[in-house]
């Protein structure tokens, strides 16, 4: 029963870490959602996205499917 119990703990801190994680890198103009898998996946690294810098100018912007199958070909 211990383990089940460390599971649903890490589980549930990994959700927090996601979301938190997604709030703080977007105020700080980052991907999102890079950061936020990257922090469920790995909680510590919320650490790494609030001490980073906020960055400059326009918000990062991925290129939509057809854009990116269309320098892909």
């Amino acid at each position: 029963m211990e383990a089940v119990k460390w599971i649903v703990v890490w589980g549930l801190v990994s959700l927090v870490s996601a979301v938190a994680a997604g709030i703080i890198a977007s105020y700080k103009r980052r991907d999102h959602s890079a950061w936020a898998a990257w922090c469920f996946v790995f909680p510590p690294l919320l650490i790494v996205v609030a001490l980073l810098h906020t960055n400059q100018g326009p918000r990062p912007r991925r290129p939509s499917l057809d854009e990116d199958d269309a320098t892909s070909s």
